[in-house]
């Protein structure tokens, strides 16, 4: 319609103009990425070197209470890789993997292939006890004292207890010397009907 050849003209002129700018906006667009990019990567390398350092203090002190659960010999290493590709990551450019080993002279591999049930729980809970006081307010623990008893029960009771005093732990035991630092207990049992 007639009408709308004025607003149809002033679109085409707008269009126009962007089309004639689009390579000094594709320059300045170019150079807010590389800036944008060199800000990650700076902030990436920072985030890397605190990893490198919390993972080193996280492996020598996660190392000292497995050997006090039962594990002597024992290591963990929290490790800190580059990430495969030079992409920017939303989490950084590292993969983060712990690794143990539960036995003197083994390699450390990660804990999900190494680890049975019982160690798995107790380092879980030497985890927990070196994290502290970055704690989840509830934290469940079943198998914890397998494989073990005696004194290194009785020091498995008293993480426990520890723990207990930063949140809530839940510990599913059959060993009275953990059940016996606990601050309330509960007896769960299993009836069969016919």
């Amino acid at each position: 319609e007639p009408g709308e050849l004025v607003a149809w003209h002033g679109a085409l002129q707008r269009e126009l103009a962007g089309m004639e700018t689009a390579a000094a906006d594709l320059g300045s667009l170019r150079t807010q990425v590389a800036a944008a990019l060199a800000a990650y990567q700076e902030q990436a390398r920072r985030l890397t070197a605190a990893r490198v350092t919390a993972a080193r203090a996280l492996g020598a002190a996660v190392t000292r209470r497995m050997q006090e659960l039962g594990m002597a010999g024992g290591n963990f290493i929290a490790e800190v890789a580059p990430l495969d590709g030079s992409e920017p990551a939303a989490h950084g450019a590292d993969r983060v993997e712990f690794r143990v080993s539960t036995n003197p002279g083994q390699p450390p591999r990660a804990v999900a292939k190494i680890a049975s049930g019982g160690e798995l729980a107790r380092l879980s809970l030497a985890v927990q006890v070196c994290c502290a006081r970055n704690a989840a307010p509830c934290m469940v623990f079943d198998e914890v004292d397998a494989g073990i008893g005696g004194a290194v029960a009785e020091i498995v009771g008293r993480e426990l207890r520890g723990l207990g005093a930063a949140g809530q732990a839940v510990c599913v035991t059959h060993l009275a010397q953990v059940a016996c630092q606990g601050h309330q207990h509960l007896r769960v049992a299993k009836l069969t009907d016919g």
